[in-house]
């Protein structure tokens, strides 16, 4: 958590000797200058020290965090809120559409943001623009494919999703609780190449697919409790994340990876708008121009809740000159084949609402499959 720095009260300023206030004139200004407490929705880690500490410290704000897990959960804490709630809006790519359409968040200005700065795929990425208007800034993404147990599973038999019905798995198996992710997935396995744009018989097979699935699972989790399990051995293969959770581990020593496997992946991406109602409307394109910097977007990159990929080409340079380890683990070396190629090449699809089914089709299939 972070601290506020102690200064001194008005009484006490008011009350120093003339000599003393002379000795030390900046002090009674930094105590004037009022703290900009700064509101933001987001997944864990996006308002923590190692993110924000040195936006804080240089622009003498407080951020004042309220974390999710999910986009579902996301909407309904802004619903249950008044206007202006939240400064800064992080949300998922798939959810900036229902952001907007709801009235949540406010146009933005592009000349404001550092589109130049990224790779060509990101400078107009799909859902955050309505008609040449901005409404988001992509800030980070990163690949969801097959989480396994390199005690338990090897890199070739983990690229399959066929893994996830291996007998070694019996139990094993574990899901981060969200229905976008896991079905996309099955999506995915059953051939679907655009996976969350699929007619009414695609979609009773992907039903049919997870619950062919279901006596090998040992349990749906949070992010913590995805963590803890796949950590402890309790979980050997997970459905539902990629290097965003394992990539902390396996720094931290845990024998745990994640892999893409031959049927693609999926990608989600991380966007912050501003919220409709805002009083702190500057310092919150402030934010969002700091995040997007080269600076910003190789310390992002590295966060410590969970790492990400970045779009920035220019944070990638960043990255690469101050963590060449991470911008290698990550596969985020310009020169050789990288994580932009594997998009390129359509190994990756984007991870979106369902186009064909009501988002609720999906969420009661869900909740029906956890239950049975």
């Amino acid at each position: 958590m972070t601290h506020s720095l102690i200064r001194p009260t008005r009484r006490k300023l008011l009350t120093m000797t003339a000599g003393a206030a002379l000795a030390t004139p900046f002090l009674s200004i930094r105590a004037s200058a009022q703290t900009v407490n700064l509101s933001m929705l987001a997944w864990y880690g996006h308002a923590e020290p190692d993110i924000v500490g040195a936006f804080e410290e240089a622009n003498n704000v407080k951020f004042t965090p309220k974390y999710y897990t999910g986009g579902d959960n996301m909407l309904g804490l802004i619903a249950q809120s008044p206007p202006g709630t939240y400064d800064v809006i992080l949300s998922d790519g798939e959810y900036v559409q229902q952001l907007n359409g709801a009235g949540y968040i406010q146009e933005l200005d592009p000349a404001d943001y550092p589109f130049d700065d990224f790779f060509p795929e990101f400078q107009k990425f799909p859902g955050h623009w309505v008609d040449d208007k901005l409404y988001s800034v992509i800030t980070r993404f990163g690949f969801l494919g097959v989480a396994y147990n390199t005690d338990a599973f090897t890199e070739e038999e983990a690229s399959t999703y066929a893994v996830y019905a291996d007998d070694r798995a019996a139990g094993k198996l574990g899901h981060f609780d969200w229905h976008l992710p896991n079905l996309g997935q099955m999506s995915l396995w059953n051939g679907n190449p655009s996976p969350y744009d699929i007619d009414s018989a695609a979609w009773d097979a992907v039903q049919e697919t997870a619950m062919g699935l279901r006596p090998q699972v040992g349990g749906f989790f949070d992010y913590g409790g995805t963590f803890s399990s796949l950590e402890s051995g309790q979980m050997t293969l997970f459905s539902g994340i990629g290097d965003w959770i394992t990539g902390v581990l396996e720094k931290n020593g845990a024998k745990v990876r994640s892999v893409i496997p031959k049927e693609g992946g999926l990608q989600f991406t991380e966007s912050f708008s501003i919220g409709k109602g805002t009083q702190n409307y500057d310092m919150a394109k402030k934010w969002i121009q700091y995040i997007t910097s080269p600076e910003g977007q190789a310390k992002s990159a590295n966060m410590a809740a969970y790492p990400a990929l970045i779009p920035s080409e220019a944070g990638w340079k960043v990255l690469n000159d101050t963590n060449p380890a991470e911008a290698k683990r990550q596969n985020m070396v310009l020169g050789v084949r990288n994580v932009m190629d594997m998009i390129r090449e359509g190994l990756i699809q984007y991870r979106q609402l369902p186009v064909q089914q009501d988002l609720g089709d999906w969420n009661d299939f869900w909740s029906d499959y956890k239950a049975s």
